[in-house]
């Protein structure tokens, strides 16, 4: 039986452990729970908002709001043909328990996104990426429950329009559709991609020169436990800002002033992506402690919960980094985690 708490603390369910509290709050364990929630959000005559892992996400205030935590659960195998498998996966999944599944069985696509922390409803809404490959990569279609006309959608690849950490779920559809599932497309002989960070570097150190999907799953894993704190030891939402994209001529100005600016490729020719996590250094936050939170010392791009912090000190930190950046850049720093 669905139960809905009023005026419920949700800091607790979000890893960067800020928060403040819902009108309504509810878990989901099935899909008839999602029905009812809506019928109960339809009779109060309150919008809804869906929480996944809560890993990037930033409540800074009161939600007049019903929020209702996604732990709708399983992955099956849908079909199969000789060079591929598709693979289905409920929302409330742990995106890295299906990447696991698939790596487990040396399926090729996903492996570059171990350890990507949250569900696998939140990963199209976000278009995840990490190490050189992205979601829609390997997304196929997904089902979603339409919030405002209780009708169930099927969006194809296409129809979600993503592009670099973005889809229609964060633009024209924010807030309207609860991804029920995806449909995600494995290769039997995978094409791994090596060539992006450490990646090879550390399958070279260990002797492994043909690794399989689950080796490399296991040595992005190390190389993100080495840059990135554990939320469960000092609370985080990962990433907090974009990697800014910039046009060519820009980005050929900022190398003539800063030679050992970074950059990687984006997604047209005619602009240059470079790491916010430099920018954010070279600024000076690296590191550095304000109040109860901080730039992480060991990667500039994660905001810290050092002790007990709230959302003016989150705020307040972003602030001052987007402005230094803007400065001594010239560039607009975005936010990636989602400040509600």
């Amino acid at each position: 039986m669905l139960e809905i708490k009023k005026n419920h603390d949700l800091t607790k369910f979000t890893s960067l452990k800020v928060g403040d509290k819902a009108s309504y709050f509810a878990v989901l364990k099935n899909f008839d729970d999602l029905i009812k929630a809506h019928n109960f959000a339809k009779e109060k005559k309150i919008d809804i908002f869906v929480l996944g892992g809560g890993t990037n996400v930033l409540i800074s205030s009161f939600l007049k709001l019903l929020v209702i935590k996604n732990e709708i659960k399983g992955i099956s195998k849908e079909k199969e043909t000789k060079n591929h498998v598709y693979i289905r996966a409920h929302s409330g999944e742990s995106w890295s328990t299906l990447v696991d599944f698939s790596v487990s069985r040396n399926w090729g696509g996903l492996e570059n996104l171990y350890y990507v922390p949250g569900t696998v409803g939140a990963a199209p809404v976000q278009n995840i990426g990490a190490y050189g490959k992205e979601l829609k990569d390997s997304l196929v279609s997904l089902k979603a429950y339409d919030l405002k006309t209780g009708k169930i959608k099927e969006f194809s690849n296409k129809d979600c329009q993503f592009s670099y950490r973005n889809s229609v779920f964060k633009k024209k559809y924010k807030n309207r559709f609860f991804i029920i599932s995806i449909l995600v497309k494995l290769d039997k002989k995978p094409k791994l991609q090596l060539d992006y960070g450490q990646i090879k570097e550390k399958l070279n150190n260990l002797g492994i020169l043909n690794p399989n999907t689950k080796q490399v799953a296991k040595v992005i894993k190390k190389i993100r436990d080495e840059k990135l704190p554990n939320p469960a030891v000092l609370p985080n939402a990962g990433s907090f800002f974009k990697n800014p994209e910039i046009k060519l001529a820009d980005f050929k100005k900022l190398k003539e002033k800063h030679p050992d600016i970074v950059s990687f490729k984006a997604s047209k020719k005619s602009l240059v992506k470079v790491p916010a996590g430099w920018l954010i250094e070279k600024a000076g936050f690296k590191g550095k402690r304000f109040g109860p939170v901080g730039m992480y010392e060991k990667q500039a791009l994660i905001l810290v919960n050092y002790k007990q912090a709230k959302a003016k000190d989150v705020l307040k930190l972003v602030s001052n980094v987007k402005k230094s950046v803007k400065q001594k850049f010239n560039i607009k720093l975005e936010e990636e985690v989602v400040i509600l």
